[in-house]
């Protein structure tokens, strides 16, 4: 009986979508759409890629065995370096605990919101997605005792109701701002004792998965984000609509700043899903800190109501 011969109908170009996907994700040369949005995929087609691989050992094809399985180990590369923890600075100045959320069009009930500011002792507290209804449900039940010092900024003209974001502190608040975007940014400037001012931006880009316009006003929005400065220890927090996959959001971090999920090991933990659906999950909400603050720890929080999960991160500052 004759033995059976390979199967050679696979050819090497079955593995290319996989091989162009690390190709563009490691040159990080996504641009347009639908390429950044779909980036945000990354980690499912690195554990995709075993598919091909198979596919290609069944039948026998090594061109196309070498192409899928450097494609895997590329992705695979790419998914982990997100997750590395980086080393450990000790703390030497006040410690500060900041927690962001967002709302989901300010539909999140104020009793989460205020469970996850008491349960976690937050001291900061960066929301998006806040309407007039959320702000004022927020106040009722009690967050102003808790966080008594606050900077909101309502959605302009023409804007949808929820492009509102504010910020809570338990410290008063030395001086206000807003950094231009999309959506509303607002920024405070907090005197901490025995530390340099703390800055924290509530960081709220706009979606690009919809259209190539959508694409361009988010990068635009990254781009305009502020740069570590030193007459302050700046912090960024909140819904960047980007994972570790974008380059756009690459760009932000090489200018010093420091993922604070990543710096304990997190980098690649879901903070957002679709509300009724298991998947897809992605890494979108991102807390950014100045380099010379030390992370001391991050924790991903469930709110009811909203569809993302909360960042709560344990912050270091410096000393003077």
């Amino acid at each position: 009986m004759a033995s059976k011969r390979p199967d050679r109908r696979w050819t090497p170009a079955m593995a290319l979508p996989w091989a162009v996907w690390a190709l563009v994700r490691g040159t990080g040369t996504e641009r347009g759409f639908p390429l950044v949005p779909a980036l945000a995929f990354t980690p499912y087609a690195a554990l995709t890629a075993v598919v091909p691989l198979t596919a290609a050992v069944r039948s026998g094809s090594r061109t196309g065995a070498l192409l899928a399985a450097g494609a895997g180990a590329a992705l695979g590369a790419a998914v982990l370096s997100s997750r590395r923890r980086a080393g450990a600075v000790p703390p030497e100045g006040a410690r500060v605990r900041v927690a962001t959320v967002s709302l989901r069009l300010g539909l999140v009930p104020a009793e989460p919101v205020l469970e996850l500011v008491r349960r976690h002792a937050v001291d900061v507290l960066v929301v998006q997605e806040l309407t007039p209804d959320a702000e004022r449900r927020l106040t009722g039940a009690g967050l102003h005792r808790e966080l008594p010092h606050s900077h909101a900024v309502p959605a302009r003209r023409g804007s949808v109701v929820s492009a509102s974001g504010a910020v809570w502190s338990r410290w008063p608040v030395a001086a206000r701002g807003a950094v231009p975007g999309g959506f509303e940014q607002p920024t405070v400037r907090l005197p901490v004792a025995g530390s340099p001012d703390l800055e924290v931006t509530a960081v709220h880009t706009r979606p690009p998965a919809t259209s190539p316009a959508a694409v361009r006003s988010w990068t635009a929005d990254l781009a305009a984000l502020p740069s570590p400065t030193p007459d302050a220890l700046r912090v960024l927090a909140g819904d960047f609509n980007a994972t570790p996959d974008h380059a756009a959001l690459r760009a932000v971090l090489a200018r010093g700043y420091v993922d604070a999920a990543q710096a304990v090991g997190r980098g690649r933990v879901w903070t957002w899903r679709p509300l009724r659906l298991r998947f897809p999950r992605l890494t979108l909400d991102h807390v950014l800190v100045d380099p010379r603050v030390a992370v001391a720890g991050c924790a991903h929080v469930p709110v009811a109501g909203s569809d993302h999960r909360a960042l709560v991160v344990d912050l270091a500052l410096p000393a003077h």
